[in-house]
């Protein structure tokens, strides 16, 4: 299908809406292959892989997994994502409701995997080797359980009406007390047999999903990032909150994220701080300044209106932020973290809703995901445009956003199977863009976004539905590489463990590089810059890299490679002479070989020197 990929900013697109030329032209063929005709089952589905292996799969432990649940009402979309229509597609009558027991969002701290749930969240030991081991479940209803570690310190979002302050699993929906939460509650980890509460800061709109930010100069104080998607609390219920358009209330809690300020010496004193207006008209200071949502004329496609960010990633290395922010991607100024700036917004009306944010390496691009149809939704079928549901890759120049192309699973699914573009990682392979990603019954696929404007699928795994005949909702919500395995937070199914195996996308030493970065905390909004050791197998990944580009000639490579075996015996690299082979070689056209060459040369000078 041929299909037109218009990427505007929002100026660009607010003056184009009735009559836009398309700006580019986007040729995307969905091929079957082995993912598109799998069978079903909740536990006994037919998987296929492509260069990646599914090592093991642990069931949710007891009290998170209840055959009842399956026959729960289907649940919402999150609010201000697009809804599809009434007559889009076979019958979504979800069975297993996310708002039940479903897992959501991980994080990793000390070789043990937090994973959360609606119900609370589990944490399992992956420090040594066999599969995760489980060591500690606590119930704390809520949704949406979206989770990050700092120190002896866990945050989790909560987002629901039914949430308790004691986390107690008597529903609170309708009882307007102090027991009732919305928010971000704090735990003390320090004893993992005994997680205690010790904060638990209100919100005006909950909480679906939380970024921390350190403060760059201050070791005590941590920054938290609030992102709600629900409606506004009413003022009787708390103070802080009232609701309404900025025309009628200019106090209104849309149009704003929370910063929460926590002293890590008394986080039982964490609050909020800010409600920075990032979405203001940089000159007339009207608070609903972004997009103002409904059917584009574009593309005909309904899109979300700007009141709040649904994740925000920050890369404090370089004191930038990516938010999501329902009809508009914003870049952010985080050099005082309690007072983000807005530096560039864009839109795309094939975007429905701008769901999260995932910078590369250097910190040059950005890759925007579409929650379109809000996850419940059948949304990659071979009829549905390649464009929606999609990843959008932007790059960045003097901070501003260019929006480049879009990538979608490449292989159709089957329409009991919801699928979009969900939440996913960098893997830190040397002198690549990669990207490791959850589809939820799309199952994880990586994407090549070296090249921003033609990114490409490189291995995948997935099942098939957990039904045949009916749409229930299910697959995996988060797709993380940490610490050289992929884990995938299964809606339904529980925990997966993948592994990378050598292919013709992706060689051993790219691999082993990758699989040698380490770190002991891993947050998925909060991004880590990767600085690669001077390694036999980052030295061999350039230089694969190079070669699959045929950037260097065979006569180049073979010296290169001889030296790299010498280096593995302990014995002389020739670092010398690689750097006068290095030095002869013609300077690559593409961008990615200029850099992978340079880096190349750089480690053989410091094994030269």
């Amino acid at each position: 299908m041929t299909l037109r990929r218009p990427l505007l900013s929002s100026v660009a697109a607010l003056s184009l809406l009735l009559a836009a030329v398309p700006a580019a032209a986007q040729v995307q063929t969905l091929t079957p292959d082995a993912r598109t005709t799998l069978s079903a089952g909740l536990h006994d589905a037919g998987e296929a892989a492509s260069n990646m292996e599914l090592e093991y799969t642990v069931a949710p432990p007891p009290g998170f997994f209840d055959p009842e649940a399956l026959f729960a009402p289907p649940p919402r979309p999150a609010p201000g994502a697009a809804r599809p229509p009434a007559n889009d597609g076979p019958p979504v009558r979800p069975r297993f409701s996310p708002l039940a027991l479903a897992n959501s969002d991980m994080a990793l701290s000390n070789g043990r995997l937090f994973v959360g749930n609606f119900h609370g969240f589990n944490a399992y030991d992956v420090s040594g080797e066999g599969a995760p081991k489980l060591i500690l479940s606590v119930v704390c209803p809520g949704g949406q359980g979206d989770l990050s570690i700092h120190g002896n310190l866990l945050f989790m979002s909560v987002e629901q009406n039914r949430a308790r302050l004691d986390c107690g699993t008597t529903d609170a929906e309708g009882d307007i007390n102090a027991e009732r939460f919305r928010g971000i509650r704090i735990f003390d980890i320090s004893d993992i047999a005994n997680p205690r509460q010790v904060a638990a800061v209100q919100t005006c709109r909950g909480s679906h999903t939380h970024t921390l930010v350190p403060d760059p100069s201050d070791r005590n104080v941590l920054y938290i990032y609030n992102s709600a998607t629900s409606g506004v609390r009413p003022t009787g219920e708390l103070s802080i909150c009232s609701a309404g358009e900025p025309s009628a209330n200019a106090d209104t809690a849309l149009y704003s994220i929370d910063v929460i300020k926590v002293p890590l010496d008394n986080p039982e004193a964490a609050a909020i701080v800010n409600r920075p207006r990032i979405f203001a008209d940089r000159e007339t200071g009207a608070v609903a300044g972004l997009w103002s949502g409904g059917p584009s004329g574009v593309a005909s496609q309904r899109t979300a209106q700007t009141n709040h960010c649904h994740d925000i990633t920050v890369y404090p290395a370089i004191n930038r932020a990516a938010g999501a922010c329902s009809g508009n991607g914003i870049l952010l100024d985080i050099s005082d973290p309690q007072n983000p700036t807005r530096l560039s917004d864009m839109f795309d009306p094939d975007m429905a809703y701008w769901h999260s944010a995932t910078f590369n390496n250097a910190g040059d691009k950005v890759v925007f995901t579409d929650e379109w149809g809000g996850g419940i939704g059948a949304r990659c079928t071979a009829s549905d445009p390649a464009n929606w549901g999609a990843n959008l890759i932007s790059t960045i120049e003097d901070d501003k956003l260019k929006g480049q192309a879009f990538h979608k699973l490449p292989a159709p699914q089957g329409t009991t199977e919801n699928c979009v573009a969900h939440n996913g990682s960098l893997i830190p392979v040397p002198g690549r863009d990669l990207m490791v990603q959850a589809w939820y019954q799309g199952g994880i696929s990586i994407m090549d976004f070296t090249d921003p404007l033609k990114p490409i699928e490189i291995a995948y795994f997935d099942r098939g539905p957990i039904e045949a005949e009916r749409l229930v909702v299910g697959g995996d919500w988060s797709a993380y590489w940490m610490n050289g395995r992929i884990y995938g937070s299964e809606i339904a199914r529980g925990l997966d463990v993948l592994k990378l195996v050598p292919s013709e996308y992706l060689s051993a030493a790219e691999i082993a590089a990758a699989e040698a970065v380490r770190d002991d905390v891993i947050n998925p909004q909060t991004q880590e810059k990767v600085e690669w050791a001077d390694t036999p197998d980052v030295a061999a990944a350039y230089v694969d890299q190079l070669a699959r580009s045929e950037a260097i000639s065979d006569e180049v490579e073979a010296r290169i490679r001889a030296g790299i075996d010498a280096w593995r015996a302990g014995g002389n690299t020739g670092g010398a002479e690689i750097v006068t082979a290095l030095s002869a070689v013609t300077e690559p056209t593409a961008a990615a070989d200029k850099a992978r060459l340079a880096a190349l040369n750089g480690i053989f000078q410091r094994r030269a020197g």
